[in-house]
């Protein structure tokens, strides 16, 4: 049985931010390039003869800042005395993002001082453990398997993005997690490897492990779309002890059910984006329980395998997204226009290309760029809003990202004018799905649950339950479930009124029922 259709989108994009430089003045790119030991004269010869412009010499670190032309980045990243050549990053005061999830969540409205007395499991293929923005003070322990290799790597990317919106630190790097203070326990089960899959047997292993270890939340970024006895019976019995398990609702855009998130036991969470829609890929069945944010979700993934960008015209800086599946690069030339880029840019040759969203795929108006001579792509959205693509399988030999359309239409009034597209490897990714969802309501159980210990998981469930922000049609809905889970709001019903209690034991069939688990309180609001 295979269980993780995760089918998402990777797209990467920068991670730097922030309100003002600590220079006057729009930033421009530079580089750092690090020279071989003992080849540092010869480097600096190479640097001068490329006719780059230096900026600043480390002696002491046998390393120089340098201003140059794609081209010749290119050429010294290739010299045999140079070890590499980095972009000169842009660094701000007190520089770290807040996903858009983590505020609509209500995870910053609660203290995390309490975060150390629960912990939250996570199934998945595994955790870089190490990376920047990720606790490692000891609170990460893991499960190894011979099958799929070593719980502290991870060649999926998949888990530490899972990771990272539980747990990313508050250390003014990157992002912040739901529970951002780097005491909360996490324990990795690997349960899959570069292949992306695993027998139903496998996950069951991985429970009992997870039951082993002390876990008071499963969190699954995972599903497949038929049920086992063999599953509904493990689950049913970690919940009956107390655990609460949670899980993606699918990412097939249909009404069809996917397991585990449709047993009873199971929380079973469907996607929204940034404006509170529900996401066409997400799942609806009478098992979606809870909603939370699993569109554009940014967070952490394994260290160099995300794509940072840089694109910079007539001096000024723009925000933007690399395609995913782009290579990296850094490139200069002429902007030029390539309108939507459906014909062979035939003005292109030694430019950039500016191309408008549109009509064909993002893959085929880069080789329009290509064929034409172009050195790189700027992909300028058609509606509102950031653009993040994909090149899908198609083979393009040239940097490619995506702009807003606001920028776009500025930039067409730059045509000719000088720009650089610059490619390069980051630590963090944005991606879509369910399993993007599934985090932030395992990360908001635990914060909960750590402000109201004296609840059983069955009563934080119903807190959950009965304290979301209603989303679509009046009370529950296959689409939302319940609606957006809201960490503050269910903390204050507890204090307010209790731990609250079900009335009656069921509330689904696996497949049949009216949302999953116990039936929810009706305290102030429509219940179905």
């Amino acid at each position: 049985m295979n269980f993780f259709n995760f089918k998402l989108l990777l797209v990467a994009s920068i991670i730097i931010t922030g309100s003002s430089s600590l220079m006057a003045g729009e930033p421009r790119t530079q580089y750092i390039v690090q020279f071989k030991e003992a080849q540092g004269d010869k480097g600096r010869a190479g640097v001068a003869k490329a006719n780059a412009q230096v900026m600043r010499d480390f002696e002491s670190r046998n390393a120089q800042v340098i201003r140059a032309p794609g081209p010749v980045i290119n050429a010294l990243r290739n010299n045999p005395n140079i070890a590499y050549v980095e972009r000169d990053l842009i660094r701000y005061p007190l520089a770290q993002e807040a996903p858009y999830g983590i505020a609509m969540v209500q995870a910053d409205l609660l203290s995390h001082i309490a975060a150390s007395s629960k912990t939250i499991c996570i199934i998945d293929s595994g955790i870089n453990l190490g990376h920047e923005d990720l606790p490692n003070n000891g609170t990460i322990t893991g499960t190894s398997d011979t099958g799929t290799g070593d719980w502290f790597t991870d060649e999926n990317h998949h888990g530490t993005h899972v990771a990272g919106t539980i747990a990313a630190l508050n250390n003014m790097e990157g992002v912040l997690g739901v529970l951002p203070n780097g005491d909360i326990n996490l324990h990795i089960i690997k349960v899959f490897g570069a292949d992306g899959w695993a027998y139903s047997s496998s996950l069951i292993a991985a429970l009992d492990s997870c039951v082993d270890n002390g876990a008071d939340i499963v969190s699954m970024s995972l599903g497949g779309s038929f049920k086992s006895k063999f599953e509904k019976d493990a689950f049913a019995s970690a919940y009956a002890n107390g655990i609460i398990n949670v899980a993606a609702a699918g990412n097939d855009g249909n009404t069809r059910h996917s397991y585990p998130a449709s047993y009873d036991a199971v929380i079973s969470v469907a996607a929204i984006d940034s404006e509170k829609e529900v996401a066409a890929f997400s799942q609806q069945t009478n098992q979606v329980e809870l909603a939370a944010p699993g569109v554009q979700v940014q967070s952490t993934v394994p260290t160099g395998t995300g794509l940072a960008t840089s694109v910079v015209v007539s001096a000024v800086d723009y925000a933007s997204d690399a395609m995913e599946g782009s290579v990296q690069g850094v490139e200069s030339g002429p902007l030029v226009n390539c309108q939507t880029g459906e014909y062979d840019c035939t003005d292109a040759a030694g430019k950039i290309c500016l191309i408008e969203r549109g009509n064909i795929s993002f893959a085929d108006k880069a080789q329009a760029c290509q064929n034409g001579g172009g050195v790189a792509a700027i992909i300028y959205n058609n509606t509102a809003g950031a653009l993040l693509g994909t090149l899908g399988d198609v083979v393009v030999d040239i940097p490619v990202v995506g702009v807003s359309q606001t920028d776009g239409v500025i930039m067409l009034g730059e045509l000719g004018n000088s720009s650089t597209v610059d490619v390069g490897p980051s630590h963090y990714a944005y991606f879509d799905g369910t399993s993007m969802a599934t985090p932030h309501v395992s990360g908001v159980a635990a914060l909960v649950w750590s402000h109201h210990p004296s609840c059983t998981n069955e009563e934080i469930r119903l807190a959950l339950q009965m304290t979301t922000m209603d989303l679509g049609i009046v009370g529950r809905d296959d689409a939302t479930g319940h609606g957006l889970v809201q960490a503050k709001a269910a903390s204050d019903e507890i204090s307010a009124n209790g731990c609250p209690t079900s009335s009656s034991e069921g509330g689904g069939n696996d497949g049949g029922g009216n949302g999953g688990g116990p039936d929810k309180p009706c305290r102030g609001k429509k219940c179905n």
